[in-house]
């Protein structure tokens, strides 16, 4: 990668649909304070990226591109995430990309500048999650083994992801570990977020 092209920002996003999104956290809170818990991350996490600098693009399901678009501006790029498990889904993304999720109350623009920096000297970038997966990963060039039969939703997700690009004799730089919200114990410490 060169300095000419720096990654994009891909977020992985879902229309905040109470009774389709956070369904964990909707079982202690409700769907239809889940769905605007969702909504105020998503925000949050577009706002963010926006301010990194770096392009974003929404990588998007349970609305039309045009639905988001509508709703997030101008600006950014909306694609459909297609179909397919998490895997699928993630290994379409094309590099130079910064894979993040859209329920991240800690994300901060200096660590998306972070990521991007590391991808300079690195072929691949990891933010560790408390839960045993990861907040983001990026990558310079595609690599689709990376996702391709994983057990998601575990703890085996990032020993799994570290031992891949291992085999492959890549040595990914690493971020602060980080955690996601999906359940209400989880926005303790973010009450902004919390209903």
């Amino acid at each position: 990668m060169s300095a000419a092209e720096p990654p994009r920002i891909v977020i992985f996003a879902r229309w905040p649909e109470p009774g389709k999104v956070k369904m964990r956290l909707a079982a202690d809170l409700g769907n239809e304070e889940a769905a605007r818990i969702y909504r105020r991350l998503l925000d949050h996490t577009v706002a963010v990226a926006c301010s990194s600098g770096l392009a974003v693009e929404l990588r998007v399901t349970g609305a039309s591109p045009v639905e988001f678009a509508e709703v997030f501006g101008p600006g950014i790029t909306v694609r459909e995430q297609g179909e397919g498990d998490l895997g699928e889904r993630l290994a379409r993304v094309e590099g130079p990309a910064i894979i993040i999720g859209s329920d991240l109350p800690g994300l901060t623009a200096d660590l998306l500048g972070q990521a991007a920096s590391r991808l300079q000297t690195h072929e691949a970038v990891i933010g560790p999650a408390k839960d045993g997966g990861y907040w983001l990963i990026g990558f310079r060039e595609n690599l689709p083994w990376l996702f391709s039969d994983m057990a998601w939703s575990t703890p085996a997700v990032l020993p799994e992801t570290l031992t891949r690009l291992k085999t492959h004799r890549i040595a990914p730089a690493m971020l602060p570990e980080m955690s996601d919200v999906d359940e209400a114990a989880d926005l303790t410490d973010w009450p902004e977020f919390a209903p």
